[in-house]
């Protein structure tokens, strides 16, 4: 049965969400004019929160509606079966809502609403002007899931998630002959977003997209109230939240992307990556800009130009990964569905609104009647702020590379400009000097905040100065850094750490809540650290010292055959060495559902497209039985892990389980594992495996007749009949009374290992049965097919066939925990800053409206 009516109701709902957005834009902006007569100020205000409360119902609506049919399967719905599978557990069936457009829109539009609602109630001196704001933004982005076609113009508006399979894919053949065909399985999540941080990231990152747009709205509504001033107090609490939660979900993608990706690193310059942070750094320059604002025109007039820019540049990286303006440049960007043209009027509208009310009001934005001195607080936190934005320049200039060239064809031109081929060295190049000059002026600014410096007395600088050269002198020598820019990295960021260090605990013994900046310094000099080492100084640690090329692919082949220099050939059982390491692929493992770990994939017969398999034996974990030979136990059908031992010199020994997947669409898709000590990470990942679900191809049979200790050739084995001994048990056949079975005991030489392969001979009911061993380790088949008794000789059927091989890449990353700790101190400081702000920020607000309370009364008072 289809089920139509949660999808009219889904696709209804949007059509309401959009029209009061649109109306709660109008009854806003009516509210917030300055000509609008005070009684009808207030009727126009509840109408606005009246309509507003009906849209956010109306997006919680759409919400439910697209959950219902993803987590309930209904495959007949072309957002479910394009993005989720039966197979799928419950968090990832949650990842697949926002693996597309439609659904990682709505994601955002429900973070809008969740905003809205407490800034209606939250501040409402401030609510009409903010509101409209919201409510425009609102009605542009539920206008991207509208789906709506507009009769005699032919114009669609926004892709909804609400069609069904024959509308989207109407010529399909199976609809001509059955129309109510619905698909038994969907397609699928994206293999790489099967990680649990996918569960997490997207929401994250799309809070802080949405929350982009609070400070933004101040700043507009500021300008368009002539509050010049004091938009700033409650847009910047704000800012800091959306800066925090911003950074967080990039440091999640960051962490997602060392996890699941193989590319070895956290952090690869992708498109998508740069068009993250670039309204990051911006807003991190409005934050240090707005703290002065009201004291500096100079720093407020900036502090409107940078919050209005981060909101921009948040609609410039919405435009360029789901336009498909980047084509392939990018593995995270969005296919085009057609909304390229509404992204690009969504963009240039709040463009023009906001630099054209911008310049209408610059006139009446105070100027400085001096200079700012070198020597004070202003100068250094604008130098400060430059640099981030000079920063976030030089990447969003090569990122729109891309957008150049379509630009350019939009005009009947050819660019055919390209990005470097070396991104990750192109953008370090700049990025590491203008993160060393950032970083060094956190200590310098932080002294001058808090008055510790000053003209004619920079020597309080100096003992943070000399315990940072002395611990960078022992560091440069203790881990052999030789390249100048790495030195030069290395010393200003322990110079950070000592100076913000320095001016921590001499605040932290007054008020701690005041540290927030401090600590979020020392956060990111940390970060910058652990960058510096883990990624400046990655160790190759499988190195290829057989002299053979592993593969002619251009992959491989690639600058100098790095990756054939870079990658060994495991063979399964066959211990090799590895640097300090011996090394030995023992398995092929997959993940069961509700058992621990991995099991051995031999442990089950896997059912073809199903997330079933039939356990071939007992199923002991941990001295725990989990399910009986003959059960049906649920996996992960898609995913194999490689159970790869590690042998120390010391006798230690671990297991890693990189993980691989075959995948129809992607190839082979590979992820690595993660072996953490406490000063290093060793990072391993499979980068050729044979297809663990590819039946093997057989020789064709040879036939080797021998007698008792006989020796024969199989390949490049040296095989020898031991024994022909009677048994009482042959595995996979019962044995009656009347039956006989003999196996044969073949001992066969390799190099480094002797392996006994038993193939049985079978009496019975009068029938000769033969049961074949297959050993995977030889790559070999031997059935055992006759007993000549005259002559005392037996005969034996052997296929060969490729044996099991994985070729696999490990990598050391030193010191990578540094990173990570680095990240946790710097969210620290942003819960500080944040948390002080807001405290402040309600402190006047209740100040503010004990005055308002009392102007009204005494007008009461007044008219009485």
């Amino acid at each position: 049965m289809i089920h139509t009516t949660i999808g009219d109701a889904g696709h209804l709902l949007t059509i309401i969400a959009f029209a009061s957005a649109l109306l709660a834009t109008f009854a806003y902006f009516k509210a917030a004019l300055a000509g609008t007569p005070l009684n009808e100020v207030t009727s126009w205000k509840q109408y606005a929160r009246t309509v507003f409360i009906v849209h956010a119902a109306s997006v919680l609506g759409i919400v439910f509606s697209l959950y219902w049919i993803i987590g309930n399967h209904y495959f007949e719905y072309h957002y479910a079966w394009k993005n989720s599978s039966l197979s799928l557990p419950t968090g990832y069936t949650i990842s697949s809502f926002w693996q597309d457009q439609e659904g990682s829109f709505l994601l955002w539009i429900f973070w809008n609403v969740i905003l809205g609602s407490v800034l209606i109630f939250s501040n409402r001196s401030w609510e009409a002007p903010v509101m409209t704001i919201f409510a425009l933004v609102q009605a542009f982005l539920t206008s991207m899931i509208l789906g709506v076609v507009i009769p005699g113009l032919d114009l669609k508006i926004g892709s909804t998630p609400f069609l069904l399979m024959k509308e989207v894919m109407p010529n399909l053949p199976i609809y001509k002959m059955d129309p109510n065909f619905i698909a038994k399985d969907g397609n699928g999540l994206n293999p790489l977003l099967q990680n649990y941080w996918m569960v997490i990231h997207p929401p994250t990152l799309f809070l802080g997209f949405a929350t982009t747009l609070i400070p933004f709205s101040f700043a507009i509504a500021g300008l368009w109230t002539k509050k010049i001033h004091e938009w700033v107090r409650p847009a910047l609490p704000w800012a800091l939240f959306s800066a925090m939660i911003l950074g967080i979900g990039i440091l999640m993608g960051a962490y997602w992307a060392y996890e699941t990706l193989n590319f070895g690193s956290y952090w690869n310059w992708d498109p998508v990556e740069n068009s993250s942070i670039v309204p990051w750094l911006i807003l991190i320059a409005a934050i240090h800009t707005m703290i002065i604002a009201r004291r500096n025109a100079t720093a407020l007039k900036t502090s409107f130009i940078l919050t209005i820019a981060t909101f921009i540049l948040i609609l410039y990286s919405t435009f360029m990964t789901r336009s498909g303006v980047l084509g392939n440049a990018s593995v995270h960007s969005f296919t085009d569905l057609g909304l390229s043209g509404q992204l690009l009027i969504y963009l240039l509208t709040f463009i023009v609104v906001a630099v054209g009310l911008l310049i209408y009001r610059w006139k009446i934005l105070p100027s400085d009647e001096e200079e700012v001195s070198t020597y004070s607080q202003e100068f250094w936190i604008f130098i400060g702020a430059t640099l981030l934005c000079l920063s976030g320049f030089q990447i969003l200039a090569t990122t729109s590379i891309p957008v150049y060239n379509k630009v350019a064809e939009a005009f009947g031109g050819v660019l055919n400009m390209a990005l470097p081929a070396d991104q990750v060295g192109h953008y370090n190049k700049f990025q590491l000097w203008f993160f060393s000059l950032i970083i060094v002026l956190t200590g310098i600014g932080q002294f001058f905040w808090w008055k510790r410096v000053g003209k004619d007395k920079l020597h309080a600088l100096y003992n943070p100065l000399l315990i940072a050269l002395l611990i960078s002198a022992a560091v440069i020598v203790f881990q052999g850094v030789k390249e100048i820019q790495y030195i030069v990295l290395l010393t200003t960021s322990i110079f950070a750490i000592v100076a913000n260090g320095t001016i921590l605990f001499q605040i932290i013994k007054g008020n701690y809540s005041l540290s927030g900046g401090a600590v979020t310094h020392i956060g990111v000099a940390l970060m910058l650290l652990g960058i510096l080492f883990s990624s400046a100084y990655t160790k190759v640690v499988s190195i290829n010292n057989s002299g053979l090329m592993i593969s002619r692919s251009a992959e491989f082949t690639n600058n100098d055959n790095k990756e054939n220099k870079e990658n060994i050939t495991l063979w399964l059982n066959k211990p090799e060495k590895m640097g300090d390491y011996m090394l030995t692929w023992r398995d092929v493992r997959v993940e069961p559902r509700h058992i621990p770990g991995y099991i051995p994939k031999s442990w089950v017969d896997m059912i073809e497209n199903d997330y079933h398999a039939v356990a071939l034996r007992d199923i002991v974990v941990n001295e725990k039985k989990y399910n009986s030979k003959g059960d049906t136990i649920e996996i992960y059908p898609e995913n194999f892990y490689y159970e790869i031992e590690y042998r120390e010199p010391s006798g230690r020994v671990f297991n890693l389980f990189p993980r691989a997947q075959i995948n129809p669409r992607m190839g082979l898709v590979s992820s690595p594992d993660i072996q953490r000590e406490v000063d290093k990470d060793l990072y391993t990942y499979v980068s050729m495996v044979t297809n663990p679900t590819a039946e093997p191809v057989w020789s064709p049979t040879e036939n080797f007749t021998i007698s008792m200790r006989d020796t024969f050739f199989v390949n490049d084995y040296v095989a020898v009949l031991d024994n022909v001994v009677r048994t009482e048990e042959v595995e996979g056949m019962k044995l009656g009374e009347g039956d006989a079975a003999v196996k044969a005991v073949i001992r066969v030489l390799d190099k480094d290992n002797e392996y006994v392969i038993t193939p049985s001979f079978v009496i019975r009911d009068r029938l000769v049965a033969r049961k074949p061993e297959v050993n995977k380790d030889l790559g070999f088949r031997v059935q055992f097919q006759e007993i000549d008794p005259s002559t005392g000789k037996f005969t034996f059927a052997v296929n060969t066939t490729q044996r099991d091989f994985i070729v696999m890449k490990a990598t050391e990353k030193p010191l990578i925990n540094i990173l990570w700790l680095g990240t946790f101190v710097l969210v620290i400081g942003f819960v500080m800053a944040t948390v002080r702000r807001f405290q402040d920020f309600i402190k006047m607000r209740n100040k503010e409206n004990v005055t308002v309370d009392k102007k009204k009364s005494k007008v009461k008072a007044a008219t009485v």
